[in-house]
């Protein structure tokens, strides 16, 4: 698996999470008694995605993400993005953001799946960035983070293989491929099937560098070629469009990781499982996880940097529902299979000696159950967690 697949994981279904709640906070009724206020849906829209940007692209947030490491498990990535979407004042309930994260992660599979080259995912992650920089571009503090996350990317990606980003794209599609939720927006485009598996196309423009399919040259041991066979490919292939810009600025050309709630069209979610795969699922589950200590560690860190924005008072927050009426919601929470709900994991790291106190103790916890599923485990990794609380 490849140690530099974490940033454009995040970056790419960050850039999704943003699409949908802009479209949420669009369409969300204003509360009749804040209707008053002309301005208020607006305005607590930009204060939303300007908090959930801020976050997203913390200096130290992302210095941790961008060193090399490997992917941990959809839970450990799940409590990040449910801190992150709540980094403002604003709050979702577990239905809804379980809806959010199985809309974010099923379409950046999509957009995967799709890419005509390995390469491409990294013109993927330039389309989400391009939107987010849209969002930010009246605020100018802002929008030098993302413009050092463009950097940042640059630098770490344009420089690798192709046989690199093959490398990611399988460490991708490892991470999501039991992932079979079924999305409205893609089944009424006949693009994902009943089953929740997407269609992969046989026609359009071919990945650049390549020729259309159907024609086979034989060369002599001279190098000269000799014979030429044609052959149907069964699709329906064009030639190659032009290849995209890997810079900050320039025309990206595929359209993946655009912003497809740009048109207002509502969205549901199903769950599609085999009681086959929903056995393995709770057998995973219930398994004991010998990387729970080194999940805990990348979490902390990486939350490290992240301040979430609490609400003064009980009037100044407001909820966002990502169903079309409250009962749906409420219907989903309850309907919803065990084996696909998170337990939010929240962890409070303050300056005060009862805190610190307790942390140890249970990090004491954390190092005696570590060492009885891994007893080979070399030296404590738990001091890392420790050091990151004590320095915030």
């Amino acid at each position: 698996m490849s140690s530099r697949t974490l940033p454009l994981l995040f970056i790419n279904l960050g850039g999704e999470m943003l699409y949908i709640l802009d479209q949420r906070l669009r369409a969300q009724n204003i509360p009749t008694d804040k209707a008053k206020k002309a301005d208020w849906i607006e305005d607590d829209r930009r204060r939303v995605m300007n908090d959930i940007i801020t976050t997203m692209f913390n200096k130290t947030f992302l210095e941790e993400l961008f060193k090399p490491q490997e992917l941990y498990s959809k839970k450990t990535l799940r409590t990040v993005f449910d801190r992150l979407a709540h980094a403002s004042i604003m709050r979702l309930n577990q239905a809804s953001m379980d809806k959010l994260y199985d809309l974010m992660t099923m379409a950046f599979k999509y957009q995967v799946l799709l890419c005509p080259r390995a390469k491409d995912i990294l013109l993927v992650s330039f389309n989400h960035m391009d939107a987010i920089k849209v969002f930010v571009k009246d605020t100018p503090s802002i929008l030098s983070q993302v413009n050092e996350t463009y950097r940042q990317l640059i630098e770490m990606y344009t420089p690798l293989s192709s046989g690199e980003f093959q490398l990611i794209r399988q460490t991708l599609l490892i991470f999501f491929q039991d992932m079979h939720i079924r999305v409205s927006i893609f089944l009424k485009d006949k693009v994902q099937n009943s089953n929740g598996r997407f269609v992969l196309p046989i026609s359009g423009p071919v990945p650049h560098g390549t020729h259309v399919p159907g024609l086979i040259r034989m060369f002599s041991c001279n190098g000269e070629e000799v014979k030429r066979l044609q052959f149907r490919n069964g699709g329906n292939y064009t030639s190659v469009l032009g290849e995209g810009s890997f810079e900050m600025f320039g025309e990206r050309v595929i359209k993946l990781g655009t912003n497809m709630y740009s048109v207002s069209r509502p969205v549901e979610t199903h769950m599609s499982r085999t009681s086959k795969n929903s056995a393995q699922q709770q057998s995973i589950n219930t398994a004991p996880n010998p990387l729970a200590k080194e999940e805990l560690n990348m979490l902390a860190r990486l939350m490290g940097g992240m301040e979430v924005q609490k609400p003064g008072n009980a009037d100044s927050g407001f909820r966002v529902n990502l169903f079309a009426t409250d009962e749906e919601e409420e219907e989903a929470l309850i309907s919803r299979p065990d084996e696909f709900s998170y337990d939010v994991i929240k962890i409070q790291a303050t300056k005060n000696q009862q805190a610190n106190a307790e942390l140890v103790k249970i990090m004491g916890d954390f190092t005696e159950e570590a060492g009885e599923l891994c007893p080979s485990s070399a030296s404590s990794k738990g001091d890392d967690l420790l050091a990151m609380m004590d320095g915030l």
